[in-house]
């Protein structure tokens, strides 16, 4: 007896508890006619037997589950799936409302309640045989059968020779099995140790992406732009101390071109480029942090709003797998400021949260130059407040305002309107107040219509003279077109313009509208490929330029 308890507990309770219970379906098919001519096996034995299963290892919880059912923690203490309250001693099986006599595991449970007394239901009269079975059960479990077969030991009766026979045939018959499973299980054991010791970071996981793109632009937009082939690649590091945090740090490489070339300014800006002249360079690193219900983001280099604040057009926003223009991604009051700062999301409920952030450009440079310098206070800089309003989990609502200021007076469109709009007092510093409208309404689990309104007064700091700039978007996505992970995406909008100028030589007197078209075929997991056209009509808001058709194939890989 004492070699057969040896030889079970080398491997895990469930391959005992197996063996268990078929010993008692071998026990039930024998019957006991034999018991009174046979060896009684001594109290002693089993007793160092019973004392064995007592002292197994229980430091981690380990799962049984049942055939055919899947692996939950049932060590649950707010007593959704362990009841100390068990029912008392069952003297039928057929007590149990949810054990049938068609279940699989009905003869052992008969068997163990007739002969041997030691299987208990919970209160509500079930035995819960689906339920995962933790350490500590099964050691209870194999321990109240063991005090129970003990206690029938007898003179003339009882456990017989006859009956660990059976469980020894048992046992034997399976060495083999038993051998590859400890063989599979030493083999797992070397293989997470060589993982442990040879992992990259024990903090630190690394996300790869990489786009191959063909683009051309026909048009009065293309005549200095030719039929090309670019890419980016990114190996972004997400690092975290406390499993809340994030130490975001981003190496980055590409050949990919602005396509903001006369006489169409920005608005022919695909979203995804960035050129590197193909140098490996550190392009984004923040750290976020919660502190009770905010989250904090602290950035350190080429710090953005739109990484740091809901924009409000989930399905569009990403320049890898969303819009394919720069315009079509989200508000342009959302590129104001960068570089380095900090930004604070503080949500008071699901429904409402606000937002509040400084980001300047030059925050690094402590050079009192009034154009390249100016540190993180006298240089150009963008404060951004926003209201986000949820009234339920498909609408969204956000009121945003930001303050801006730049030294060179070049970014107060955020690189997507027209050239005066960009600039709209020819490079002077300029101070603007931004306000914005944005919504989004998920009409249901495909369909997500987001737009924007947005308006921005901006001031000559030399002169005084003012300008005023609008820009609008409508955006439609329909999501799993053809297969799941697809997105068919429509933009219209109008480009940031400037309405009204006191410099009237700055001011734009046509009007360009923005009409895109993509979808993003997903091949695999890790593949996509995205066809995409925008139109831009009267480029520049300049009606006496031809319409703009810029067209790309973008391919992304993750990894």
């Amino acid at each position: 007896m004492l070699k057969i308890f040896k030889a079970a507990l080398q491997y895990s309770p469930a391959v005992l508890g197996s063996a268990l219970v078929l010993a008692n379906s071998a026990f039930a098919a024998e019957g006991t006619a034999g018991t009174s001519a046979t060896e009684i096996i001594p109290d002693s034995e089993l007793r160092t037997s019973a004392t064995m299963i007592a002292q197994m290892p229980v430091g981690e919880t380990e799962e049984i589950a049942m055939p055919g059912q899947p692996s939950v923690n049932s060590l649950d203490f707010e007593g959704s799936a362990v009841e100390s309250d068990p029912m008392g001693q069952l003297s039928n099986v057929n007590t149990l409302s949810d054990v049938q006599p068609t279940d699989w595991a009905y003869e052992a449970l008969r068997n163990l309640v007739e002969k041997y007394g030691c299987i208990a239901g919970y209160p509500d009269q079930t035995f819960r045989g689906n339920r995962a079975l933790t350490r500590y059960e099964f050691a209870a479990g194999v321990n109240a059968c063991l005090e129970a077969i003990t206690g029938q030991i007898t003179p003339t009766g009882g456990v017989t020779r006859e009956d660990l026979a059976v469980l020894e045939r048992l046992l034997s018959e399976f060495q083999a099995e038993l051998a590859t499973l400890r063989g599979r299980v030493d083999s797992l054991e070397a293989r997470t140790r060589e993982l442990e010791e040879n992992q990259f970071s024990t903090t630190t996981k690394l996300r790869g992406e990489a786009i191959f793109a063909g683009s051309d632009i026909i048009g009065d937009g293309g005549t200095n732009v030719l039929p090309h082939l670019h890419y980016r690649a990114r190996l972004n590091l997400n690092t975290s101390f406390t499993g809340k945090d994030l130490l975001f740090t981003r190496l980055q490489a590409g050949n990919a071109p602005g396509l903001n070339y006369a006489p169409n300014s920005n608005m022919n800006r695909l979203s995804f480029e960035a050129s590197t002249n193909n140098d490996l360079r550190l392009s984004k690193l923040y750290y976020r942090f919660p502190v009770g219900k905010a989250t904090v983001f602290i950035d350190a280099n080429d710090g953005a709003y739109n990484d740091n604040t809901f924009t409000f057009n989930p399905l569009f926003a990403s320049d890898s797998q969303g819009s394919i223009s720069r315009f079509g991604r989200f508000s342009p009051i959302y590129r104001q400021g960068g570089g380095q700062g900090i930004t604070i999301n503080y949500d008071f409920s699901k429904a409402f949260g606000i937002t509040a952030g400084y980001l300047a450009p030059n925050g690094n440079n402590p050079d009192p130059d009034p154009v390249s310098g100016g540190g993180f206070f006298r240089g150009s800089y963008a404060a951004l407040g926003q209201v986000t309003v949820r009234p339920s989990d498909a609408i969204a609502l956000g009121f945003t305002y930001v303050h801006s200021y730049n030294r060179d007076g070049r970014n107060v469109s955020g690189g997507t309107g027209s050239g005066f709009a960009n600039s709209p007092f020819n490079a002077a510093p300029t101070s603007a107040d931004h306000f914005g409208v944005q919504a989004s309404l998920k009409a249901s689990s495909r369909f997500t219509l987001s737009g924007w309104a947005g308006y921005t007064k901006a001031i000559n700091e030399n002169t005084d003279n003012e300008a005023t700039l609008w820009n609008w978007a409508v955006t439609l996505g329909l999501a799993d077109l053809g297969k799941k992970g697809n997105l068919l995406g429509l933009v219209v909008g109008m480009p940031p313009k400037v309405t009204e100028n006191d410099v009237s030589t700055r001011e734009d007197t046509d009007t360009s509208l923005h009409f895109e078209a993509f979808y993003r075929y997903q091949v695999t997991d890790n593949i996509s490929i995205t066809p995409g056209v925008f139109v831009i009509t009267n480029p520049d808001h300049n009606d006496n330029n031809d319409t703009d058709v810029v067209g790309t194939l973008r391919t992304t890989f993750t990894f």
